[in-house]
C-alpha cells in the first residue's frame, strides 16, 4: 500500500484535532497530534508577547520542522494535526501584523523558513477546514478550554483571514477544502464519509473536488 501523508489546517476551533483521530481512526493511519506544552518561552511570551514572540515562533518553527521531517521518514501513512506552514503564514504573521514582532526579526525568520521549505518534501495533500467566525467561536465553547474562552472574535478573524489569503497563494501540494460550516463530521457519520471520500479522490489525482 502507498504511504501517504496528509496535513489538517485550519483555525483555531474549526476541529483539525477531532478531525485528525477520526480519520486515523477509519484509515487505520497514524496520528500526530500538536503539542505546545514544551515550548520553554510559552510562559515568558504571555507575559511579554512583544519581548518574546519571536523567541517562541522560532522554538514553534524548529519543533514543526523535526516532526514534519519524522513523519515524512515514517513507516506509514500519517495524519498530522495542523501543518509545519501555519506557524509561519497564520501565527508569525499575525503577531507580526499585531506589532508584537519586529520588522527587522520577522525579516529574519521568513528567510529562515522560506530557505528550510525549498528543503522540505510538502506532504501529499492538505486537509483545510475553512470555518466561520460562528462556527469557530460555537465549537470553541462547547470544548470548554479555559483558557480559550477569553480569545477575541476579532483575532479569530485576523486568523481566518490570513487563512484565506494564505490558501489562495500556496502551491506546494493539493489542497482540499473542507466547509466546516455545512459538515459535522463528529456526529453525522455520513458527513465524515463525504470527507474521507473527498480525500481519496484528492490522493488520485482528481483536481476538482467539490462537496455537494
Amino acid at each position: 500500500m502507498t504511504k501517504r501523508f496528509i496535513a489538517i489546517a485550519g483555525n483555531i476551533g474549526v476541529g483539525k484535532s477531532t478531525l485528525t483521530g477520526l480519520l486515523s481512526q477509519r484509515l487505520g493511519w497514524e496520528p500526530f497530534y500538536e503539542s505546545v506544552e514544551d515550548n520553554p518561552y510559552l510562559a515568558d511570551f504571555y507575559g511579554d508577547m512583544t519581548r518574546y514572540a519571536f523567541h517562541s515562533q522560532i522554538f514553534f518553527l524548529s519543533r514543526r520542522l523535526r516532526h514534519h521531517r519524522r513523519l515524512l521518514d515514517h513507516p506509514n501513512s500519517v495524519i498530522q494535526d495542523r501543518s509545519v506552514y501555519e506557524d509561519a503564514e497564520i501565527f508569525a504573521r499575525a503577531l507580526y501584523e499585531q506589532g508584537h514582532i519586529m520588522s527587522r526579526d520577522y525579516r529574519t525568520y521568513r528567510e529562515l523558513y522560506e530557505v528550510l521549505v525549498q528543503f522540505l518534501p510538502p506532504p501529499d495533500l492538505i486537509v483545510y477546514l475553512r470555518g466561520s467566525l460562528p462556527t469557530l467561536q460555537k465549537r470553541i465553547a462547547q470544548r470548554g478550554r479555559a483558557y480559550e474562552q477569553s480569545i477575541a472574535p476579532n483575532y479569530l478573524e485576523q486568523l481566518n483571514q490570513l487563512y484565506a489569503s494564505w490558501m489562495k497563494e500556496f502551491t506546494l501540494c493539493p489542497v482540499l477544502t473542507v466547509p466546516a460550516d455545512d459538515l459535522d463530521f463528529v456526529h453525522n457519520g455520513i458527513h465524515l464519509e463525504l470527507i474521507i471520500r473527498k480525500i481519496e479522490e484528492r490522493l488520485s489525482g482528481k483536481e476538482e473536488v467539490v462537496f455537494s
